[in-house]
């Protein structure tokens, strides 16, 4: 048993499709992603699947969820978007190999130490 609820645009490449179906022997509710590209064309493995028993819940969670939710996220991440981080980068990395306090028991920093960057893998990554 298959029966295709909707199918909703991800991307020019990529559906996300809701259907009902018989997994296993066990109908539920599936909701996954479906590629369709020069490499490959079907099912991915992103989504997920609500057993049969399970689908009241999900739909009282689906429908306790109001549009104006979506309207106070998408401020917030707005906020987040158009504000400057918090720290600077240069401090992030800074922190990363430690504070001016580590070397106040006398010990020589390292030739290298604040100014080297293969303790940095993220800088160095491609």
């Amino acid at each position: 048993m298959e029966k295709d609820i909707d199918r909703i645009p991800k991307n020019q490449e990529t559906d996300i499709v809701i259907r009902i179906d018989d997994f296993g022997g066990r109908i539920g509710l599936t909701i996954r992603e479906f590629v369709k590209s020069e490499r490959y064309t079907g099912f991915t493995k992103a989504g997920t699947r609500i057993p049969a028993d399970q689908f009241k819940n999900f739909k009282a969670s689906i429908n306790s969820i109001k549009e104006s939710d979506f309207e106070q996220e998408a401020s917030e991440e707005q906020k987040e978007a158009e504000e400057p981080e918090s720290r600077p980068a240069h401090d992030k990395h800074v922190s990363k190999q430690g504070s001016k306090q580590d070397n106040k028991s006398g010990n020589k920093p390292s030739h290298n130490q604040g100014h080297s960057h293969s303790d940095a893998p993220e800088e160095m990554e491609m």
